[in-house]
């Protein structure tokens, strides 16, 4: 079993099985900032179902999805990536995770198929804590919290990240991760 970890700055809360939030069943938030003022952060595996390319002025030759980051400004367009050799401007959130940067520079990477979806990931809104908000609800056990790396952030399919982020941690999350959905129907 891992050793406890607290919140912070490039780490995963795991949405407890049975949360009851619909914003963030089964999600998986990054953490990109944490402090006494509070925390915010991207639901990393929601999809919307479309593509950046249906929210942009700019075309976009790739289909890259789109994500909800959370219900917080649900009009702002977000974007984490590992390509800072290719990305400037953006903010180290951890090892090789990065978020922001030149956002015409990605557009063009994106045409010329420099960036894949491999390296980036899109997001409308964020998920956000006031200070102290999240420490209550990692004490009334609501997240799990767990590392990450890039890899695994950027080629874990969306629909396997929550189950495949609980079984990495081994222990008893490898049982967590096959919990149902719904457990009356267990």
């Amino acid at each position: 079993m891992p050793e406890h970890l607290k919140a912070s700055k490039g780490n995963l809360l795991i949405a407890e099985p049975f949360l009851g939030d619909p914003n963030f069943e089964r999600g998986a938030v990054l953490l990109c900032e944490y402090d006494d003022q509070g925390a915010f952060g991207f639901v990393v595996n929601q999809k919307t179902g479309l593509n950046i390319d249906d929210v942009l002025e700019e075309t976009i030759y790739q289909e890259i999805p789109l994500f909800v980051g959370g219900p917080v400004e649900k009009n702002v367009l977000h974007f984490i990536h590992c390509r800072p050799d290719l990305v400037n401007g953006g903010s180290l959130i951890s090892d090789n995770i990065y978020w922001g940067g030149e956002f015409r520079e990605v557009v063009n990477l994106l045409n010329i198929h420099k960036l894949t979806q491999e390296d980036i990931r899109f997001f409308i809104g964020y998920s956000g804590w006031t200070a102290g908000q999240l420490e209550r609800e990692l004490e009334q056990k609501s997240w799990i919290i767990s590392r990450t790396t890039a890899d695994f952030l950027f080629s874990t399919p969306s629909e396997k990240f929550w189950r495949e982020a609980l079984r990495l941690m081994g222990g008893n999350y490898r049982s967590i991760a096959n919990y149902p959905t719904d457990p009356r129907l267990n």
